[in-house]
């Protein structure tokens, strides 16, 4: 019974510390270890429109929209090919950094991955 407490009052305090520090626990896990994230097409819109990862994440670009889309970085880093409904395009992300993108045929579709 003690173990258990102690237990879930570190895990309490460490949420409490995410919250406190303004970083949501899932940006803060997304941020510690490298992994998946996925950014969902859907709407014109790249949801969410800014990624936080750790350098080594593979990012995947899934098209959810009745309509084709592409993801292209503006410093020529990535590239998809046109994604029509539920295409998925990936990149993984070996360095930290900030890198905007955009859907070529949409121009004023952006959206971010910032890598740490």
């Amino acid at each position: 019974m003690i173990v258990k407490r102690a237990v879930s009052i570190l895990g309490l305090a460490s949420m409490l510390a995410l919250v406190g520090s303004g970083t949501p626990p899932a940006v803060a896990a997304a941020q510690a270890a490298p992994g998946n994230s996925e950014i969902k097409i859907d709407n014109f819109s790249f949801v969410p429109p800014v990624v936080k990862v750790a350098v080594g994440t593979t990012v995947t670009w899934v098209n959810r929209d009745d309509i084709p889309h592409t993801a292209v970085s503006t410093e020529k880093v990535f590239k998809s090919k046109v994604l029509d409904t539920d295409d998925k395009f990936s990149y993984t992300f070996t360095k930290a950094g900030t890198y905007p993108y955009f859907c070529s045929l949409h121009p004023k579709m952006t959206g971010q991955v910032v890598v740490q």
